[in-house]
């Protein structure tokens, strides 16, 4: 019943920008919801990339800080990531996920690419 629906997904030159995303749909207060967006690279494991609490806390990876800023907006049930100054590195999977004690939600998932 729930869906989070990702995008801004897409190619990229290093030093790039892009702008992650994701919208929740169906009976969801997104007050009550720690939010969080994850990335997963060819061969590696799946990792928190920045994470922003019900109150407004935010927490970033070592390798993004400085560059990526989470932010939610509550009245549309959206979380953005705002991604500066890409690597190569920052090539993944991206997938936003909503948290509380009773509930867990994932995206589906949207292709970040940094080539030249």
């Amino acid at each position: 019943q729930v869906q989070l629906v990702e995008s801004g997904g897409g190619l990229v030159q290093p030093g790039g920008s892009l702008r992650l995303s994701c919208a929740a749909s169906g009976s969801i207060v997104s007050s009550l919801y720690g939010m969080g967006w994850y990335r997963q690279a060819p061969g590696k494991q799946r990792e928190l990339v920045a994470g922003i609490t019900s109150g407004g806390m935010t927490n970033y990876a070592d390798p993004v800080k400085g560059r990526f800023t989470i932010a939610r907006d509550n009245a549309k049930n959206t979380v953005y990531l705002q991604m500066n100054s890409l690597k190569f590195e920052d090539t993944a999977v991206y997938f936003c996920n909503f948290k509380k004690w009773d509930s867990n939600y994932w995206g589906q998932g949207t292709q970040v690419t940094v080539s030249s």
